[in-house]
C-alpha cells in the first residue's frame, strides 16, 4: 500500500493532518482477526467502532451482499420500495418494543438521531406547542453532526470547542450509580429538576440507555432509566433513547432498555444494524408519534435521504437479524462478560487504574492519565491485538464471536500497557 500518499493526503478520523498518527494497512479481515500488510494479525477489540458483532467476512451476510447486488444495489425510496426494506422493518417491529410501529431508515447513527429529533419538533409543531428544547444528560454522546452535537455534552466531549455555535439544550448531571451499585434515588434529582422547571419547552429527552458511550464509558443503573421514564410520563414530554452503540446484545439485553422494562417513544439504532458491513440506521417511533407528526402542517416527515433504505444495506442488515435471531448472541456476551467479571477486577490494583467497569460485552479499564495514543496503539499491535483507547479510558467491545483465549488475550494487552510508562501523559 502507498502509506506515504495516505499519510500526505488521507485524513483520518481525529487525527491532526500535521502530526498524523500512525495507521496499520489492513489487507483483509477474518472471525476476530485483522490481517495487516507485513502478515501479522491482530485480534480486534473494537469490533471496527463496535458495529462488527459477528465477525469479519461471515458467509451468511456475505451470501446476502452477493445475493442483493446482483438485484439491486439502490434505489430512491420516494415512491418506491422492496424487498430487503421490508424484510429488515419487519424485523426490527417485531424484535424492539410493543410500541415501535413505524420504521424510518436513514444513512447512519448521527442521522438517526437528527432523524429523532426533527421528529419530536415535528410532533410538537403538529400539536400547536413551540417546545425547541431537548434534555438531555453530561457525559453523553450522541453522534458527530449539528444536531446531535448539540444534545452532547458541551463541556466535557470533543465536541467542545462548537459551544456558541450550537443550539443550546438543556442538561442533567449524569447518573453516579453504577449498575451494580444499591440503587440511591437521590441520583434521579437533578435530572427531575430539570424536567420539573422546564418541561414546558422540552420537546424531548434523549439519552443514552444504561451505557453513556464516547463521552465516558459510564455504565449505570437501571432503576434511573426507569424513573426517567416515569417523570417523562408525568411531564408529558416524549423519550428518545440512542440505542446505536448499546443495541442488539451487546450490553446483554437484545436492547438496553430491557434492563429496565421500559417502552421508548422513539428509539434510534445503527452500527450493529448491518453487522458492520455497510452504514445504515433505522429510527422508530409509535404509531401516535408518527400519526401526530403526519397530521400536522406539512402532511408528512420531512426529511427523505439519498441513500435511505438502500436494498444492499436492507438485505445485510436483514440477514443480520436473522442471525441475532437465532439467541447464540445470548451465551457469547454471556461468556465475554464472565471473563470480563473475572479478570478486570484485578487490574483495578494497578496503581495507574482510576475504575474497573463491564456489563455484557464491554469492558472498560479507566486510568488517571491519558493514554499516549501513538505509543499504546504501536504497544497493542506488538501484542497482537487492536484496542484504540480515547482520554483516559481503554475499553473494548469485541466481537461476539471472541474465544475465551481471545479475550484473554485483549486483557492481557491491556495489562502489559499499564506497565509502561511511556503509554500515558503526565497530565
Amino acid at each position: 500500500m502507498d502509506i506515504a500518499f495516505d499519510r500526505r493526503h488521507i485524513w483520518h478520523p481525529y487525527t491532526s493532518t500535521i502530526t498524523p498518527l500512525t495507521c496499520y494497512p489492513v489487507t483483509h479481515a477474518e472471525g476476530v482477526h485483522l490481517h495487516l500488510e507485513d502478515g501479522s494479525k491482530l485480534i480486534d477489540g473494537m469490533s471496527s467502532w463496535w458495529s462488527t458483532i459477528h465477525g469479519y467476512n461471515h458467509p451468511v451476510l456475505n451470501e446476502a451482499a452477493h445475493s442483493q447486488i446482483d438485484k439491486v444495489s439502490h434505489v430512491m425510496f420516494g415512491g418506491i420500495t422492496h424487498q430487503p426494506a421490508i424484510d429488515l422493518c419487519k424485523k426490527l417491529v417485531d424484535m424492539t418494543a410493543d410500541n415501535l410501529q413505524h420504521v424510518f431508515l436513514a444513512d447512519s447513527g448521527s442521522v438517526a438521531v437528527e432523524v429523532s429529533l426533527k421528529m419530536a419538533l415535528q410532533y410538537w409543531h403538529a400539536k400547536g406547542e413551540n417546545r425547541s428544547q431537548f434534555l438531555t444528560l453530561r457525559d453523553g454522546y450522541h453522534g458527530d453532526t449539528f444536531a446531535a452535537m448539540s444534545v452532547t455534552d458541551p463541556d466535557n466531549s470533543m465536541h467542545s470547542l462548537y459551544k456558541g455555535f450550537l443550539p443550546e439544550h438543556i442538561f442533567a448531571t449524569s447518573p453516579n450509580t453504577g449498575y451494580f451499585d444499591q440503587w440511591d434515588e437521590k441520583d434521579i434529582t437533578p435530572f427531575a429538576q430539570q424536567l420539573q422547571k422546564h418541561h414546558q419547552k422540552i420537546a424531548a429527552v434523549i439519552l443514552e440507555p444504561i451505557v453513556q458511550g464516547a463521552g465516558g464509558m459510564r455504565i449505570y443503573h437501571p432503576q434511573y432509566l426507569k424513573r426517567v421514564r416515569e417523570l417523562c410520563d408525568q411531564y408529558g414530554v416524549l423519550l428518545i433513547l440512542d440505542e446505536i452503540a448499546t443495541g442488539f446484545g451487546r450490553t446483554g439485553k437484545l436492547f438496553a432498555y430491557e434492563h429496565a422494562n421500559i417502552q421508548p417513544d422513539i428509539l434510534c439504532l445503527g452500527k450493529a444494524l448491518t453487522g458492520g458491513y455497510m452504514t445504515l440506521s433505522a429510527t422508530l417511533t409509535t404509531k401516535h408519534v408518527a400519526d401526530t407528526v403526519c397530521a400536522g402542517e406539512a402532511g408528512c416527515f420531512m426529511h427523505g435521504p439519498t441513500f435511505m433504505g438502500n436494498p444492499l444495506a436492507c438485505a445485510v442488515a436483514s440477514a443480520s437479524m436473522s442471525l441475532l435471531e437465532r439467541n447464540d448472541w445470548q451465551t457469547q456476551v454471556l461468556s465475554i462478560e464472565q471473563q470480563f467479571a473475572d479478570l478486570l477486577p484485578k487490574l483495578a490494583l494497578h496503581p495507574r487504574v482510576k475504575d474497573v467497569r463491564w456489563l455484557g460485552a464491554i469492558g472498560v479499564v479507566e486510568t488517571h492519565h491519558r493514554v499516549d495514543m501513538e505509543k499504546i496503539q504501536a504497544h497493542f499491535v506488538e501484542q497482537g491485538v487492536w484496542i484504540r483507547p480515547f482520554g483516559k479510558l481503554i475499553y473494548m467491545m469485541p466481537p461476539f464471536i471472541s474465544q475465551p483465549e481471545e479475550i484473554n488475550a485483549l486483557i492481557e494487552a491491556v495489562r502489559s500497557s499499564l506497565d509502561k510508562l511511556s503509554c500515558f501523559l503526565n497530565n
